[in-house]
């Protein structure tokens, strides 16, 4: 027995689920506001044609491929990849170049909900929750973050909370082999108004996006606005993650699953 596990968030318009300027729009148009729309194919058919007299009920979307949950390809990090490895790197691949290997792989839940919202997460703060739950990492494993944004999707303060995953953080676990990384916040790096304040301070640029940036060292992918990782053991489970195949695009949305089987199930 197995058992899947939502961890999408729902796309919805009229939530602070993004930055003013970023939120998705949704106009839900009702059967009867489309009955014109399907006589429109059929020359001669009046509404009493129609079961009902009803046309279809469909939706138009005004969003970008970051709204919602998401995967991001190392094309929406920078236009170059793999620096570490090849000489003046190579072409940052978009989401229709993504692996499909890379999104469907046994899953790790590093559980980071007691750290402060801003708190940029280091390789020792890696290190010291995989002791905790016994594990050490395989290539391929998809590592996601548990953060304290977690639950708080919907609500005017989601995009101002949760932990980031810093650049060394993020290439510890990259030069491990992992290639996918996931995060219930809203993105993978601390929330923009905390890095805004450390670079105040210091103008260190360094700090700007330093998560995503790691991406220009070693190519790699991570999903954003997860969900109901509360619900996950550690370990025990898979990720099914693949992008819808958006042409040469950064990103593209997904409905990510956990699967556990019943061995693991809590």
């Amino acid at each position: 027995m197995r058992t899947l596990i939502d961890i999408s968030v729902p796309l919805r318009g009229g939530i602070a689920s993004d930055p003013p300027g970023l939120r998705p729009e949704i106009e839900y148009l009702t059967h009867r506001d489309t009955v014109g729309d399907v006589l429109s194919f059929f020359p001669g058919a009046t509404e009493d044609d129609l079961p009902d007299g009803e046309g279809w009920a469909i939706e138009r979307v005004s969003m970008t491929t970051h709204c919602g949950t998401h995967l991001d390809a190392p094309y929406h990090f920078a236009s170059t990849m793999n620096m570490a490895s090849v000489k003046n790197g190579e072409r940052a691949i978009t989401i229709d170049e993504v692996p499909l290997e890379w999104c469907f792989q046994p899953g790790v839940k590093l559980d980071f909900r007691h750290l402060d919202d801003g708190y940029v997460v280091t390789p020792d703060d890696i290190d010291a929750e995989l002791s905790r739950i016994g594990h050490t990492l395989s290539p391929l494993e998809i590592v996601v973050v548990n953060t304290s944004a977690g639950t708080r999707y919907g609500h005017d303060d989601y995009v101002q909370r949760g932990c980031g995953i810093g650049r060394d953080a993020t290439l510890h676990m990259l030069e491990q082999g992992v290639r996918l990384t996931g995060t219930d916040a809203w993105s993978w790096d601390a929330p923009f108004s905390y890095t805004a304040r450390r670079y105040a301070e210091t103008h260190d640029a360094s700090l700007i996006w330093e998560g995503h940036r790691a991406g220009r060292d070693i190519g790699y992918c991570h999903l954003e606005k997860l969900h109901n990782l509360e619900q996950l053991p550690a370990t025990g489970f898979q990720v099914s993650c693949f992008p819808v195949k958006v042409h040469e695009a950064s990103a593209g949305w997904t409905r990510a699953v956990a699967i556990i089987d019943g061995a693991h199930i809590r």
